[in-house]
């Protein structure tokens, strides 16, 4: 683990100071591991690439964001989790990640903002970059803590939530857990989400339903 992570510190170091080789080493590094791990989500061959390509590319975006303490490959596995999720929740398969509270357990949560008028829908290219920035940072910060205490029942959860898009029932039934442990780990996430996003001082323009409360 150290060796590899030792690897990526290099590789990064590399990206940033304009080593264009670097780059092709980092997606040789984890193309295979990111295609097989959307492949085992959709069937779709071309739309996985494109995800994966929207991922590493989503990478690129927040390089200057990314402080090395976190795992790379954690880092690029919740950002291509967040792209397919956003797939997903464009063909309409799938619920998206509500940060503000009121989601049912039928799966069907929504995604922030998709509630507001048509002139805040229509939010500029460089806004949408921050959202998903926003949301990744977060979602990979509490990815990263459940791995390390070893929550693995709250990551299958969450994963059967969000990515698969399965009910609160069907998640409950898959796990063998009561649907009110379902509902209190979808609770927990979001409630972790707000919390993480709110620290990253954005201005509350950007995400106003965390400060509705």
């Amino acid at each position: 683990m150290k060796r590899s992570n030792e690897i990526d510190r290099i590789l990064i170091a590399r990206i940033r100071s304009g080593d264009s080789d670097a780059w092709t080493d980092l997606i040789a590094r984890y193309e295979g591991r990111l295609q097989s791990f959307v492949n085992s989500r959709l069937s779709n061959r071309s739309a996985s690439e494109d995800i994966v390509q929207e991922a590493f590319v989503g990478f690129l975006n927040s390089l200057p964001n990314y402080d090395g303490r976190r795992a790379l490959e954690s880092y690029l596995f919740s950002i291509c989790a967040y792209k397919l999720t956003d797939y997903l929740r464009r063909e309409g398969r799938r619920p998206s990640i509500p940060l503000s509270s009121g989601s049912d357990s039928s799966g069907q949560w929504q995604l922030p903002g998709s509630a507001r008028p048509a002139s805040s829908i229509a939010r500029s290219v460089e806004r949408k970059r921050i959202e998903e920035d926003a949301i990744t940072e977060a979602i990979a910060a509490q990815v990263d803590k459940w791995q390390a205490k070893g929550d693995w029942e709250k990551l299958k959860c969450i994963e059967l939530l969000v990515v698969r898009g399965y009910p609160n029932k069907e998640a409950a039934e898959i796990l063998n857990i009561t649907e009110q442990q379902v509902a209190n780990f979808k609770f927990d996430f979001l409630s972790r989400l707000r919390t993480l996003i709110k620290r990253q001082g954005l201005s509350q323009e950007v995400f106003p339903e965390l400060y509705q409360d």
